[in-house]
């Protein structure tokens, strides 16, 4: 059995071990192959039987290029880059790894929440740049330090993620709310209070963003429905880079309507040049980072072999393309 890994390297940058893999087949691993349609990815596919990749996108095109194709693993929840339909079509199980960051991913949230509250970096650096050591006093902060106690925390989305996030959120002493489509009894056991779209704009202190890429939430961070939200709300996105309107936050930010954004996605990636957001007042922006713990990359690793052996079995899993 010949196995293609595309664009290995975010998964396994040095720390984890391909030999799970290697023992369910023949085994080759590109650090990276192309994030864009390219001659190359069906080249590199060759005559390989299973393709396992990320970003690295498998379009009908390629498929028909590759007729040895029998799975495609998926190493990560999102297979929107993957042609589902042209895959079915030719009896191609797609399987992804549904739940590997919950914690990792929320953590980073409650991080990003924590740095537009605090400032941790820019207090940092001052001291390091000799600030603390010239003062008249013995303390100081340059921006207001804002406790969260008492304060609403939105959630828009609350799946798996989400509810870990809310638990972390909660512990902080905040009040929770959330829109979801659906409404599961573990949050409601937690506490989250699920309100409708406008009483999540209006009421968030922080708004955060931890839901699937779908057709409804595409733009869904717009200059209409940020108006609908409080003056100084604090927003942070580490879902999908493409459920904001770059340039309506950035003007919101420019504004002061929206005191801080925490991103750790855009929605073209890696960022442009371009993108209104490097230029932004209050924005803190890291490279789509919030998944990528060893742990969390680990069970990733650990999914992904189970899939393919489990498709070698006779038995597929986690198909998203049934």
């Amino acid at each position: 059995m010949k196995i293609v890994v595309l664009d290995g390297y975010t998964e396994n940058p040095g720390d984890l071990s391909w030999a799970p893999l290697e023992a369910l087949g023949e085994v080759t691993v590109y650090d990276r192959t192309s994030y864009e349609e390219s001659p190359l990815i069906a080249e590199r596919i060759g005559d390989a039987e299973i393709v396992v990749m990320n970003k690295t996108p498998i379009s009908k095109t390629t498929l028909e290029k590759c007729p040895n194709v029998k799975m495609i693993a998926v190493l990560a929840t999102g297979f929107n880059v993957v042609d589902l339909a042209a895959a079915k079509e030719r009896g191609i199980p797609v399987c992804n790894v549904p739940n590997y960051g919950g914690y990792s991913v929320s953590q980073f949230t409650i991080a990003l929440m924590l740095e537009a509250c605090l400032h941790i970096g820019h207090h940092d650096r001052t001291v390091h740049e000799g600030k603390w050591q010239n003062s008249p006093d013995w303390c100081y902060w340059d921006y207001p330090l804002i406790e969260l106690a008492g304060k609403t925390f939105g959630l828009l989305g609350c799946g798996r993620i989400g509810i870990h996030t809310a638990e972390a959120a909660k512990g902080l002493g905040m009040h929770v709310i959330a829109y979801n489509r659906s409404q599961s009894q573990a949050a409601k056991d937690l506490g989250v209070e699920f309100v409708d779209l406008d009483g999540l704009f209006a009421r968030s202190d922080v708004l955060a963003l931890q839901m699937p890429l779908a057709d409804f939430n595409v733009g869904i961070i717009n200059k209409e429905n940020i108006a609908k939200m409080k003056d100084g709300v604090i927003i942070l996105n580490n879902s999908r880079g493409q459920m904001v309107v770059e340039q309506d936050l950035a003007d919101a930010l420019n504004s002061g309507k929206v005191a801080f954004a925490g991103l750790d996605v855009v929605s073209t990636e890696p960022i442009r040049a371009d993108n209104p957001l490097l230029k932004a007042k209050n924005c803190i922006i890291t490279p789509h980072m919030s998944w990528g713990s060893q742990g969390s990359r680990q069970r990733i690793m650990d999914c992904t072999v189970n899939n393919i052996r489990a498709f070698l079995n006779g038995t597929p899993e986690n198909v998203v393309n049934p």
